[in-house]
């Protein structure tokens, strides 16, 4: 029997210990982080390296540009090559691009190194079918929702942690601290990850020819995606738009808005919870209360007069909220497509995560638009219309 295939077998049989799924908790919230940390710096940074104010949303959306054609091109691999490998080297890819960032000092190197960041970045979605892999059926739930509450806190963390050290320091800090964790979360998974040899025997382009018939074929992975897109692009939404809201209506400052960020953070006790509640049988109303959450959310957001104290207090209660619902959500996604099979996890996951990622960029793009037109009253009813296609799907179920 060969090496690779006993290897496969030991990874069947049940169990992954504490310590490894908060290893692979903290790896992918470190490297989810990699792809939101120029959101609240985009100002400071298109004025270093020389780009033109039109221009300063390329700052973020080529690292989301390089994430999402990271999701349909590599994220798949994880079901063609050996996990630990595909990893380190996407870990050390993305450690590269963040270094060049920080040492760019003109647009096209930058923004080319924001493109190979978003591609290396997608490591974290070969670690969360990894993490699955490895974990007995009666507690994947569990499992992927602490690994997944690593990646939310990782998403959400990253911006108040970028406007943080940028307000101590340089912005270019952020990106050399962030390289160098890279470079050291590489090391460690090399020594710690066991390998995890696939058992698909097929050629790169049939693996990836084979993801148009799991789309195809797959009702639940449809339904899925197109619920965590709605609330995703709500997400999207939401955090595009309130730095814009409390800047202009509340007049809170980059620090007091970094403040704000670290509220949505409690959102991620969610994805555990929703794991545990996945593993008894409640997908189904846990994800009708997690859209519910979503919409309720923006509801929260008109009860008191704008700009008061009591609107601001309820806006960082929406935050909490929602990030709530929206991590239990994803949470519950993967619990439920993780089961279909592991032979197809890396594809079905890289299939899950596009759909919904190109709701996060509809989200954003509709905010800006939204607010820039009416402020948040139009921008809020746009949230809440967002759960509510989701949940009117679901009622379909």
């Amino acid at each position: 029997m060969s090496d690779s295939f006993s290897t496969s077998l030991e990874l069947e049989k049940p169990g992954i210990s504490t310590v490894l799924t908060l290893l692979l908790a903290t790896a992918c919230g470190l490297l989810a982080a990699n792809i939101y940390y120029a959101q609240p710096l985009a100002g400071p940074i298109a004025g270093a390296i020389g780009l033109p104010a039109s221009s300063t949303g390329l700052i973020v959306t080529l690292t989301q540009l390089g994430y999402g054609a990271g999701l349909l091109l590599i994220a798949p691999m994880g079901d063609l090559f050996e996990n630990r490998k595909l990893t380190i080297i996407l870990i050390l890819v993305a450690a590269v691009g963040l270094l060049v960032s920080g040492f760019s000092h003109s647009p096209l190197p930058f923004l080319l190194a924001a493109l190979v960041t978003g591609l290396g970045t997608v490591a974290v979605q070969v670690l969360v079918p990894y993490a699955a892999h490895m974990a007995p059926e009666e507690s994947r739930g569990r499992v992927v929702g602490n690994v997944m509450s690593g990646l939310m806190l990782g998403i959400m963390l990253a911006r108040p942690v970028a406007s943080f050290i940028t307000q101590i320091s340089n912005w270019t800090v952020v990106f050399y601290l962030s390289s160098a964790g890279m470079a050291l979360l590489a090391l460690l998974l090399s020594i710690v990850l066991p390998k995890r040899e696939p058992t698909a025997n097929l050629t790169y382009v049939a693996l990836i020819g084979s993801m148009w018939r799991l789309l195809r074929t797959t009702p639940v992975l449809r339904r899925r995606a197109i619920y965590h897109a709605c609330l995703f692009g709500a997400f999207s939404l939401f955090w595009t738009t309130t730095p814009l809201l409390l800047t202009s209506v509340f007049h809170l400052n980059q620090g007091e808005i970094a403040l704000f960020a670290l509220a949505g953070v409690a959102g991620a006790i969610a994805a555990p919870i929703a794991g545990r509640v996945a593993d008894r049988g409640l997908t189904k109303p846990a994800t009708a209360l997690a859209m519910i959450c979503v919409a309720t959310a923006f509801l929260i957001t008109h009860i008191a007069p704008q700009g008061s104290h009591a609107a601001l207090a309820l806006l960082v209660v929406a935050a909490v909220v929602l990030d709530f619902g929206v991590a239990a959500n994803m949470t519950l996604g993967q619990r439920t497509l993780f089961a279909l099979g592991g032979e197809f996890r890396a594809r079905l996951n890289g299939l899950y995560m596009t759909t919904f990622f190109m709701g996060a960029a509809a989200g954003s793009a509709v905010g800006g638009w939204a607010f820039a037109q009416h402020g948040w009253s139009l921008t809020s009813w746009i949230g809440f219309a967002l759960p509510v296609v989701a949940l009117l799907y679901f009622a379909s179920e």
